[in-house]
């Protein structure tokens, strides 16, 4: 028996003519969120609580309405059987596929935009495999945590619509988007999997809940869908963890032991059978080379003669060709640059939102333009001049200062004009990291990397690097790469790479960790010494909390890429001019970052509660 034809048959009649009742839309929506949010020990909120599901089974859990922690569904005997088959130490390293950890999406953030429209996606995908898509006439979505509060600014119900008709980050075309979602506000419709038209109104079926979170993660979002008669067909609950990693019940536990989502499905024969068998391979990472944490990483290295690119370049082999894996490199990398390009070529003047924010991309990236190629150029000669005039050394109208001193104060320190120090490397590492984060602002197309809210880090270091410094291009993307995912992988393993668990610290630091790395390994490092860039990268990104104002992935995150690039560099830079011994082991520093993401109140965690979302007046 399918687990959706088990899902009536466990739901006594009376608890399903509960759920009829609730979820019935004639009723406002007001009177069922205040029924679900008024009383713990409310009839709706303990079912709405004990209808969760395993992997995508829709059987309501059978409950006792005295206990607080529901009972679980008898288990299919087959079912139990590969389970209990399953190693339990199968999926105990750290090893994930660069291109799960690096993937196309769009904006504005990969935990809050990109997972939720996987989620959404994986739940009509499953409807469809199951044979109930068309006999779905209503839905509701739950959104809980950091994903109500910060939702609306980040994008999430507008992403999970997407994805409930069909679409999926890496292809969905944005400037659709609005239009679309438009259409589904006017009319009041939404057609699930691009096929299936179904009643739906954002204000009544999509319930924001603000001040509770699903136990599992902070980013949880439940969807039910419900047949003509308002019975309840199918439910599921999926957190979205990060990098546009999607887990659900069934995986949750092992949120560090590379259990996730990031495709939908995989057409495993000609006859168009929807099972993801690669993607379950490629979650059971059976790796070449495995590694847990730097130290093992780092052994591994010396003891295959090998450096961290060619560790997980031998890893991606057990899943893929040696072509593929270079097209899905290069893949990845246009699409950083084309972010860089479109960023800093935009015609748009402000970014969306109330925050009314101006780009600065273009405006900074033509300042880099004149500098170099104007006839006039931007940069003034800094050459002194061997005439017999000295009046420039303290004053006069060639020299620092255009006024006469008039006071003894002046005379000691003089008022200075505004000067341009030539450091071009700040310059283009921040116009990089500002135009990718502007577009990603925008809802444009970028890379995780390893999430939205960090996707101009990594890309602005390489494009710098690969401007300035590199004389092999094509060999040099494929080694920053591949170096800075094992570094991801290492914080994904040890740590989180969600906003909502660690603070930006998860995100933005990570990314500084990774693109040091990454430029300790081009610039021919160590692998020792590429382990301390990494090292010093987050060292002094800890603690860094998540306080976007009004919601937005605008302010400070725009800025604060451009800072994570310089830092990055710079870490990179102290690890090179050393031997490669250092005090501070990668190990240890992300063992920190987790205490103190863990120890940081909920309010400086992607929630826009405190710090300077609440110290900016939005208006």
């Amino acid at each position: 028996m399918s687990s959706f034809a088990r899902a009536r048959s466990l739901l006594p009649r009376a608890t399903r003519l509960v759920y009829q009742s609730a979820f019935n839309h004639s009723r406002p929506a007001p009177n069922i969120s205040a029924r679900i949010s008024s009383s713990s020990s409310s009839p709706l909120l303990t079912l709405s609580k004990a209808i969760q599901s395993s992997y995508f089974s829709t059987s309501a859990r059978r409950f006792d309405p005295s206990l607080t922690t529901p009972v679980p569904n008898p288990v299919v005997p087959e079912e139990a059987a590969r389970e209990d088959s399953q190693p339990e130490d199968e999926t105990k390293h750290a090893v994930v596929s660069t291109f799960d950890l690096f993937s196309i999406g769009i904006g504005p953030s990969s935990s809050h935009t990109v997972g939720p429209m996987r989620a959404a996606k994986i739940f009509v995908s499953d409807l469809k495999e199951h044979n109930v898509l068309d006999k779905v006439a209503s839905l509701r979505i739950d959104l809980f945590g950091s994903l109500a509060l910060t939702g609306i600014g980040h994008g999430t119900p507008d992403s999970i619509l997407m994805g409930m008709e069909g679409e999926s980050p890496e292809s969905v075309e944005t400037s659709t988007i609005q239009s679309r979602l438009k259409a589904i506000d006017e009319h009041k419709a939404l057609t699930l999997n691009s096929t299936n038209r179904i009643t739906f109104d954002p204000a009544k079926d999509l319930v924001f809940h603000y001040f509770e979170s699903l136990p599992q993660h902070p980013n949880g979002m439940r969807f039910c869908c419900f047949d003509d008669q308002g019975d309840l067909l199918a439910t599921n609950e999926y957190f979205s963890i990060g990098g546009g990693f999607v887990v659900n019940e069934r995986t949750q536990l092992a949120h560090g032991d590379n259990a996730f989502y990031k495709g939908e499905q995989d057409k495993e024969t000609n006859n168009n059978k929807v099972i993801p068998q690669t993607r379950r391979n490629q979650d059971l990472a059976t790796a070449a080379l495995p590694f847990t944490n730097s130290q093992e990483l780092l052994e591994l290295c010396k003891r295959e003669n090998m450096t961290i690119a060619q560790v997980v370049y031998e890893n991606e082999l057990r899943w893929r060709s040696a072509a593929e894996i270079r097209e899905k490199t290069f893949a990845i990398w246009n699409t950083m640059d084309n972010a860089i390009k479109n960023g800093c070529l935009s015609s748009e003047e402000m970014l969306p939102g109330r925050l009314r924010v101006r780009r600065r991309a273009p405006g900074l990236y033509k300042k880099l333009l004149k500098g170099l190629y104007s006839p006039t150029p931007l940069y003034k000669d800094s050459q002194m001049s061997s005439g017999a005039d000295k009046t420039g050394l303290l004053g006069g109208s060639n020299g620092l200062t255009h006024q006469t001193p008039e006071r003894g104060i002046d005379k000691v320190l003089p008022k200075r004009s505004v000067k341009r120090l030539m450091l071009p490397a700040l310059d283009y590492l921040s116009v990089y990291a500002i135009a990718v984060n502007e577009e990603n602002a925008a809802g444009g197309r970028v890379v995780t990397a390893p999430t939205n809210g960090a996707a101009g880090v990594i890309p602005a270091v390489l494009k710098y690097y690969l401007e300035f410094i590199s004389d092999n291009p094509e060999q040099d993307i494929m080694e920053f790469l591949l170096t800075t995912a094992a570094i991801g992988m290492l914080y994904k393993r040890g740590a989180s790479i969600s906003a909502a668990e660690m603070g930006c610290q998860g995100e933005v630091g990570v990314a500084c960790s990774m693109a040091s790395a990454g430029f300790a390994a081009v610039m021919g490092g160590t692998v020792q010494q590429v382990e301390n860039a990494a090292e010093i990268g987050m060292e002094h990104n800890l603690g860094l909390t998540c306080d976007p104002i009004d919601g937005l992935v605008q302010i400070p995150c725009i800025e604060r890429n451009a800072l994570g690039a310089v830092k990055a560099v710079t870490a990179a830079q102290l690890a090179l001019n050393g031997d490669g011994h250092h005090r501070v082991t990668l190990d240890q520093v992300i063992e920190t970052m987790r205490q103190t993401g863990n120890d940081m109140q909920a309010k400086y965690k992607e929630t826009s509660q405190g710090g300077l979302s609440v110290c900016v007046p939005v208006c």
